[in-house]
């Protein structure tokens, strides 16, 4: 188990993104936070034509912020993320969200998916395929919240 952080979001901070404050507000985390999320799934075989194909869909159960430093209009940001946890219905991940100019960590978020039938609304267990390369995916990074 590695400790390396797969790049899965790039984009820019635009003066519409920022608060009364001057920095970027927090939905836009979570909205980037949520791009990310959608690449590192797919990456576990977890993809979109998956999920219409199978009548499939992955929910957020918990989600944990921690925000480190601000990131300003103009600002470039980077997300890294990786996986901390797979049983048979859930995934635990991280991201790591940096300014891509200084490399300093803007924020930090850890969340708990939960594979789900569409249909019935009900949790389901993933199936094999995504199941192992979700866990040859597993780190050992300490998200540090």
């Amino acid at each position: 188990m590695a400790a390396e952080l797969e790049v899965t979001y790039q984009g820019t901070v635009y003066p519409w993104h920022c608060d009364h404050m001057g920095h970027m507000n927090v939905m836009w985390y979570v909205g980037k936070f949520d791009e990310a999320t959608w690449h590192l799934l797919a990456g576990l075989g977890i993809t979109p034509s998956y999920l219409r194909d199978r009548n499939r869909g992955m929910v957020a159960v918990d989600q944990r912020i921690s925000y480190r430093q601000e990131v300003r209009a103009g600002d470039l940001v980077v997300v890294r993320s990786a996986v901390l946890e797979v049983r048979s219905k859930v995934i635990r991940f991280v991201h790591r969200m940096e300014n891509a100019e200084t490399g300093e960590v803007a924020a930090v978020t850890v969340l708990t998916g939960v594979h789900l039938d569409r249909e019935t609304r009900r949790s389901c267990d993933l199936p094999q395929e995504q199941l192992a390369r979700a866990r040859k995916a597993l780190t050992d990074y300490d998200p540090g919240i």
